[in-house]
């Protein structure tokens, strides 16, 4: 007799069914598992065997071959623990197999026969409501599955034991519930910070339109402290980021609880990290910072400090809107729409430009600092601004300054008319201006005949590349949605390029 039972491989965030076959028959005793498994597969036979035995299963003394079909397609995972117990209870008349055949399964097994939480119950149960089946999870992953739907069927047992009993019809598992992660409280607010009226309202423009952010300045000037208020004044999630966001974040194994929270993404990895680390890949091609990020803000403070090749992958990201990792044997895509802030020091002693200061190198510390980031990723960085130290009259005498809820309220309704405009064009899946196409930038940002005067005066001046150019029109787009201009005008051009030039001095030097 062959026992079947459906599971799913994860390619990305998508999950690609996999068939468990499970077959006893004679031969040496013992579980052979084929189907290209990998160590934690492989693994799986002891702790099958385990689980079974604390459960009150004796395996027979025969030989069960486990066949994970698709044979050609690599499986990886602990998840894969219950398809195959399953389908071994199954075998052994313990459960009925016919139960099992409106179900996909994961789940990780403990030596006592208890169901441990696994990554990705989020898109294993998306996938499987798309198969017309139902779930069965680890309790611990039941409240991530679901939010896949309320018409799915999940099953969320604690044990084999809980599971068995269930489809006996002596036990009752209810459905999990979703869960959600409180709002964070005392988040950082904009009013903290003293001084940097510019660097505010750049960041606004920022957090309005998506757009991508560098701050040069020196030590202490405040930088990481308004990248840090950024989350404070960005718009919540809507309930398709949301899944988006959360599908990701549950491949990554880090969906705390279950519990989704509709905040953006804010992710700050340190300047050591390594490229499979910033965009994804490694052993298992898992998710990087850059696609943790989707719909969110990645922070690199240190920007020069990161190595010249991990920034340099995030081109492509940053064009594209996802990362791909290429393997010999297979590809992954995982999103990645990411809004890009960046900090760093104008040299490598942090203080160029400053007065009554110099540098001991002379010019060439600024040069060969601000030569680690590349022209063509400092082309991408739409708003580049320098954040001078604050001054004695700041700090002791502060003017009253706008707290986060105010500026978000700002940010908010520029996004809503963004919304709306993309909408109206049969583009429902754009957002913010920073992710509009060349083509429809150049009718929605059309400027008055002052403003297009401006703009070729500056271009033919500046030499501004045609990605500039674009850019600059999405940031004065962006300028006029939060004065609530329907036209964009030459101050609005003014503003946007001024943005633009503060960067010249580091693609120079790049």
């Amino acid at each position: 007799m062959v026992a079947r039972v459906s599971t799913v491989a994860f390619q990305g965030i998508e999950g690609v069914p996999v068939d468990v076959q499970v077959m006893v028959g004679p031969g040496k005793l013992g579980i052979q598992i084929v189907g290209l498994p990998d160590k934690a597969v492989a693994e799986s036979r002891e702790r099958v065997q385990a689980a079974l035995h604390a459960s009150g299963l004796a395996l027979p003394p025969k030989k069960v071959t486990v066949n994970l079909a698709p044979a050609d397609l690599p499986k990886e995972g602990s998840h894969f623990d219950l398809p195959i117990a399953l389908g071994l209870m199954a075998v052994l008349g313990a459960i009925p197999a016919e139960a099992l055949a409106s179900y996909v399964v994961l789940g990780e097994l403990n030596l006592d026969g208890t169901l441990a939480a696994v990554a990705g119950a989020l898109p294993a149960a998306i996938g499987a409501n798309a198969l017309g089946k139902g779930l069965i999870c680890p309790a611990d992953s039941g409240a991530e599955a679901a939010w896949a739907g309320s018409d799915i069927d999940i099953l969320a047992p604690r044990s084999l034991i809980a599971l068995a009993n269930h489809f006996r019809g002596t036990q009752v598992l209810t459905r999990p519930q979703p869960a959600i992660r409180a709002p964070a409280a005392n988040l950082p607010d904009l009013a903290d910070i003293k001084g940097q009226e510019s660097a505010k309202r750049a960041l606004e423009v920022a957090a309005a339109g998506g757009h991508n952010l560098l701050m040069v300045g020196p030590p202490g000037s405040g930088k990481s402290m308004l990248a840090a208020r950024l989350p404070s004044i960005l718009p919540p999630l809507s309930a398709a980021e949301l899944l988006e966001v959360s599908m990701i974040h549950s491949i990554a194994g880090q969906l705390s609880g279950g519990k989704l929270s509709d905040r953006r993404p804010f992710r700050t990895p340190h300047h050591s990290a390594t490229m499979a680390a910033l965009v994804g890949g490694g052993l298992r091609a898992k998710p990087g910072e850059a696609s943790l990020a989707h719909h969110g803000v990645l922070f690199l403070d240190e920007f020069p400090e990161f190595s010249p090749q991990v920034l340099d992958a995030l081109r492509q990201p940053l064009e594209t809107g996802e990362c791909v990792i290429a393997r010999a044997n297979h590809r992954v895509s995982y999103p990645a729409s990411i809004q890009l802030v960046a900090a760093m020091n104008p040299c490598r002693c942090g203080m160029a430009g400053e007065p009554g200061h110099s540098c001991a190198r002379g010019p060439r510390c600024v040069s060969d600092y601000q030569s680690r980031i590349s022209g063509p990723l400092m082309d991408r960085i739409d708003i580049r601004i320098d954040v001078p130290a604050v001054s004695a009259a700041d700090l002791i005498r502060p003017r009253p300054a706008e707290s986060s809820a105010t500026v978000a309220a700002r940010v908010a309704d520029a996004r809503e008319r963004q919304r709306r405009r993309f909408a109206a064009a049969g583009l429902p899946e754009i957002s913010t201006n920073a992710r509009c196409s060349t083509a429809l930038i150049e009718d929605f940002a059309a400027p008055d005949a002052a403003g297009a005067q401006l703009l070729r005066d500056a271009a033919e001046k500046l030499k501004f590349s045609a990605r500039g150019y674009h850019r600059i029109l999405k940031v004065a787009r962006t300028l006029a949605d939060l004065e609530g201009e329907e036209r964009v005008g030459r101050i609005h051009l003014a503003e946007a390029i001024s943005y633009r030039i503060a960067g010249e001095r580091l693609t120079a030097a790049a």
